[in-house]
């Protein structure tokens, strides 16, 4: 085992396979970024998202997936010229994993792609205790996902940070209020028809207690290019709080707290017991700025 993947892997207090399964998913996640970093990457691209936060901001949630967006529209612009580094990367770690784009079956400005590996093998590179793999079926696959916007709204911010596990690397971000722009845009436009993201609105009170405010521009040229926005008029602090408040009337929250819960710690589940309308429409009164 790697001393500096060794290193990662004691930041986690982990118990069972699935503790085990969610900090291999982590530290592939952080390899995965130091290769994007070595290919030049985000001189063209900035991270955002729940793992931009989680990685750099300490949210005390699991997150699944990369986000990236371009800082300026790119049609031409192909990911497969960096993939050869994120694999470089894991390889060089010693983890047994493809990165392979997703062929789109629908035209879209969002690129994917997709690291798998077998889940046994690859978690008995973060540990020696065979214990971590009892329960796994051995053929379970780890999967994350990765994407880029290649078409996205404009007047995001952005600071670079730098990150020294599993070796030193930088990376351009989202600043704080474009990425709470982008969480607000996710709360008021994302289709919850199947399966309320509960994710969602986890982050949204978590940029409420950081005192985080809102990147109001960006967030408006988010919904103008979701159509859930007249570019004719602006987006007030007064309208997006009704717009808030609006969908928190619509928001199935027993299913929103089903949803996040499997992400949490049990200290973090004890306050889901709140959720509902009036908690969120009494939040953003009292705290969204």
């Amino acid at each position: 085992m790697n001393d500096a993947i060794l290193s990662m892997t004691r930041r986690y207090d982990c118990k069972n396979s699935e503790d085990y399964e969610n900090a291999l998913k982590e530290i592939v996640q952080e390899v995965a970024l130091q290769g994007l970093s070595r290919s030049n990457f985000f001189s063209k691209a900035a991270f955002y998202g729940g793992t931009a936060l989680r990685i750099f901001y300490g949210l005390p949630r699991y997150s699944e997936d990369l986000d990236f967006s371009l800082e300026l529209p790119d049609p031409a612009f192909d990911l497969v010229s960096y993939l050869s580094y994120v694999e470089k990367e894991l390889k060089a770690y010693n983890f047994s994993m493809t990165v392979r784009k997703k062929e789109k079956t629908k035209e879209s400005a969002v690129q994917s792609t997709f690291i798998k590996g077998n889940t046994t093998r690859n978690i008995l590179e973060i540990t020696s205790d065979d214990a971590s793999i009892y329960g796994l079926n051995p053929n379970a696959l780890v999967k994350i996902k990765f994407e880029i916007d290649t078409n996205p709204p404009e007047g995001a911010g952005y600071q670079y940070m730098t990150a020294i596990n599993p070796a030193n690397y930088r990376v351009r971000l989202y600043d704080m209020p474009s990425l709470f722009a982008g969480k607000i845009h996710a709360v008021l436009c994302r289709d919850y028809k199947r399966r309320v993201k509960g994710r969602d609105f986890y982050d949204y009170i978590w940029y409420l207690k950081k005192g985080c405010n809102v990147n109001v521009f960006h967030l408006q040229k988010r919904m103008e290019q979701s159509g859930k926005w007249n570019p004719e008029e602006d987006l007030t602090m007064e309208k997006l709080r009704e717009l808030l408040e609006k969908r928190f009337s619509s928001v199935d929250f027993t299913s929103a707290k089903e949803d996040v819960s499997p992400f949490l710690s049990t200290a973090e589940k004890d306050g889901l017991e709140l959720w509902d309308e009036a908690f969120f429409i009494d939040i953003t009164r009292r705290y969204l700025k």
